[in-house]
């Protein structure tokens, strides 16, 4: 029995390469015998096309890293019971969830195993602001200095994937270098910290390339964190470098961590991302958030 699937499509994902994707894998959705597809056309539309797609088995997000987050935050609306499956097929500039799943970059493939591969179950962190607000992520959260480089790489429509992180990052570093004190607790320690990056990880990588948690899993009800303190521009362009290869843990700045939950707060507006996605940034005020990881939240198809 055919399982019954929705895409949910971002037609403007890598520049538009997305919806050149798409169309050269409609033979393979209708060799399947019929799969819904649904286009979004505003931001936050996956959410709604997600949290409505009760009576399916299946729900296949197609674009990249913010996509995947939408969709995956739409389908947490719906009861565990009833909530379809999540499929990934990666066609963004990152790409680091599906990596973190083993998905293939070949596109014909990625959705050849969405539609015909076993699931299993994922964990998710969950984040709460002080006003109560809550999102999802389900790879990488970053505050302070990865926020940043996220709004500045959508400025960048010239450049794609790692590159476009890369030059961003770089452009932070020269721009934005203005560290902040944070209160910081998890379940089993409580320390203060002037921080400039900090990252809660549920899967290894962020911006296609950057390995900031290499000992991070999807599934294995941890979440990981890492944070580099106040330095130098000179010590940034350093340890750069490093996150890349995931050996920047050995530099005394850096600091790593493992938790359940984590809480934290600031002396100033915190800039926020969510897999990409901005969560909080210029004219918010946020100061005070809280996170915690999910075990085994999401059912989701690997490999």
């Amino acid at each position: 029995m055919h399982r019954k699937i929705k895409i949910i499509l971002n037609p403007m994902a890598d520049m538009g390469n997305a919806w050149r994707v798409a169309r050269d894998l409609r033979s393979i959705t209708e060799q399947h015998g019929g799969i819904d597809w649904s286009g979004t056309v505003y931001p936050g539309h996956a959410i709604d096309l997600a949290k409505t797609s009760e009576g399916y088995d299946m729900v296949i997000a197609m674009g990249g890293d913010g996509t995947v987050h939408e969709v995956m935050n739409g389908l947490m609306k719906i009861p565990e019971n009833k909530r379809p499956i999540l499929g990934v097929v990666p066609v963004g500039s990152g790409n680091d969830f599906a990596h973190g799943i083993g998905a293939s970059l070949i596109s014909t493939e990625a959705l050849q195993r969405a539609i015909n591969g076993e699931a299993s179950t994922v964990d998710l962190g969950l984040m709460t602001d002080e006003n109560g607000r809550t999102e999802y992520f389900d790879n990488t959260l970053g505050i302070g200095f990865g926020a940043m480089v996220t709004i500045r790489s959508h400025k960048l429509p010239i450049l794609r994937g790692f590159l476009m992180y890369l030059a961003a990052v770089i452009q932070t570093i020269i721009i934005d270098h203005n560290p902040m004190q944070m209160q910081i607790e998890t379940d089993g320690e409580k320390w203060e910290q002037s921080v400039i990056y900090l990252v809660l990880s549920n899967g290894p990588r962020e911006g296609g390339g950057f390995h900031i948690a290499p000992d991070a899993k999807i599934d294995d009800g941890i979440l990981d964190f890492a944070m580099i303190t106040n330095v130098s521009r000179l010590m940034m362009f350093r340890i750069v470098p490093e996150v890349m290869k995931g050996t920047h843990p050995r530099f005394k700045q850096v600091r790593m961590g493992r938790c359940k939950k984590f809480t934290l707060s600031a002396d100033r507006p915190l800039y926020i991302h969510a897999d990409g996605e901005i969560f909080s940034g210029p004219g918010t005020d946020i100061r005070k958030v809280s996170f915690e990881i999910l075990p085994n939240a999401l059912k989701v198809v690997r490999g």
